[in-house]
């Protein structure tokens, strides 16, 4: 990908710090945006991915927050915006996974998946598209995961959220396309980190033989930021267990 192509572009990545989310700050920092790295617990990871990338002669900010509230999230983008210009591109990334069964599951495990996986999305959204629609210009990608479509291994509650999120990436798409915002989905299964730690049983179900990329993640959202054509998209990425 050409460097610098985003020079000018301000970025605010969810869940930043570490995995799939470090990776996308550091490939939308090679391509020249400003990126905010939002973070809610993992300060020293996230200091730290700033410090490389400032060191590197790019510019980066890391800030926390918790996305599945209202005002941290107002605080966030109005932190972004000051300190490094008007943000244009959200990826967001931010998400947990509780791993129970459907018999241990409890309303507040589902209420608490929910707001973090779904309600984050709608809140990160609709706080930037005042600055993406006054410069006519916007992308939005959210990571889903193969478990909007498939079973999972983690549980229903997820698998909800999964989906809601390609649901608010196609309602979005639809409605923000004539204002020059792209909003789309990575949707990833099996990824490398923290969340697949102790789970390499798991890649016996794999037809590629291994567990995705952090960094292959990533080229799929830079691909989207790149592309002004594809909206409303979701990109699977399952290393060949489930075809769209």
């Amino acid at each position: 990908m050409t460097t610098d192509s985003l020079h000018g572009h301000v970025a605010i990545v969810t869940g930043g710090s570490r995995g799939i989310g470090a990776a996308i700050v550091r490939m939308l920092a090679e391509a020249g945006a400003a990126v905010a790295v939002n973070y809610r617990e993992r300060a020293s990871d996230a200091e730290a991915l700033v410090k490389g990338i400032t060191a590197a002669g790019g510019r980066a900010v890391a800030i926390a927050a918790d996305v599945s509230e209202t005002a941290a999230v107002a605080n966030m983008v109005e932190r972004a915006n000051s300190a490094l210009g008007p943000v244009d591109i959200l990826v967001n990334n931010a998400g947990i996974a509780i791993v129970k069964g459907v018999d241990d599951l409890t309303e507040e495990d589902f209420d608490r998946t929910i707001m973090v996986n779904l309600k984050s999305v709608f809140l990160c959204t609709q706080a930037v598209l005042p600055t993406m629609r006054t410069r006519k210009w916007g992308r939005i990608v959210n990571i889903s995961s193969g478990a909007a479509r498939g079973g999972g291994s983690i549980g229903p509650h997820y698998n909800a959220s999964k989906a809601g999120i390609e649901g608010l990436t196609r309602g979005y798409a639809a409605r923000l396309v004539k204002d020059g915002i792209t909003v789309n989905a990575v949707a990833p299964s099996l990824i490398e980190t923290d969340m697949m730690a102790g789970q390499t049983g798991l890649v016996s179900r794999i037809p590629v033989g291994r567990f995705g990329t952090p960094e292959e993640v990533a080229q799929a959202v830079m691909l989207l930021v790149n592309n002004p054509y594809m909206t409303g998209q979701t990109i699977a990425m399952s290393g060949g267990m489930a075809f769209n």
